[in-house]
């Protein structure tokens, strides 16, 4: 018969191994490229490139990107935060970054907010099951993997839309 130490001694390696799969999966691989394999070599010339058919161009989708886990992230950090109005400030106007400033600080707090977000994950004072008192029942491991689903998806079209500027290598 097991004590309840050695109870709560499992229970608590099985969150910090969902935690640390969480985290794994945040940062990308696995099954699919990272983000930074993903804007790895990007020149800035093609950011602004649109694409026949497709109706984004890679500034668009690395900044619905950030917009969307920067939303993310104050929501799990806040009830009194205010999302953007969905779905037009979700996504940026301007087919490309102003500057080279602009698109460096996008994808600097794309890197920020996710490791803010993992940060969240990694406090043990953070409940990752329990939802959150506001909201409708979302939860710490609900809102990564939201992040992790989200951002994956527009990966691949990142790297799609590489692929048919001939931008990609494997």
């Amino acid at each position: 018969m097991e004590n309840s130490d050695s109870t709560s001694t499992q229970a608590i390696d099985k969150e910090e191994v969902i935690i640390n799969e969480l985290i794994k999966l945040l940062n990308g691989g696995n099954a699919h490229a990272s983000f930074e394999e993903a804007i790895k070599s990007l020149p800035f010339s093609i950011l602004g490139t649109k694409v026949d058919q497709l109706p984004y161009t890679i500034w668009q989708l690395i900044e619905h990107i950030r917009i969307t886990q920067w939303d993310i992230l104050e929501f799990s950090k806040s009830p009194s935060h205010e999302s953007p109005e969905w779905p037009d400030e979700y996504w940026p106007e301007h087919l490309k970054p102003i500057d080279e400033t602009e698109w460096k600080g996008s994808l600097q707090q794309i890197q920020n907010d996710k490791q803010e977000f993992i940060e969240l994950l990694k406090n043990r004072s953070n409940n990752i099951y329990e939802s959150f008192p506001y909201g409708s029942g979302q939860n710490l491991i609900r809102e990564g993997m939201l992040i992790a689903d989200h951002t994956s998806y527009h990966i691949g079209q990142i790297i799609l839309i590489r692929k048919l500027l001939g931008d990609w290598k494997n």
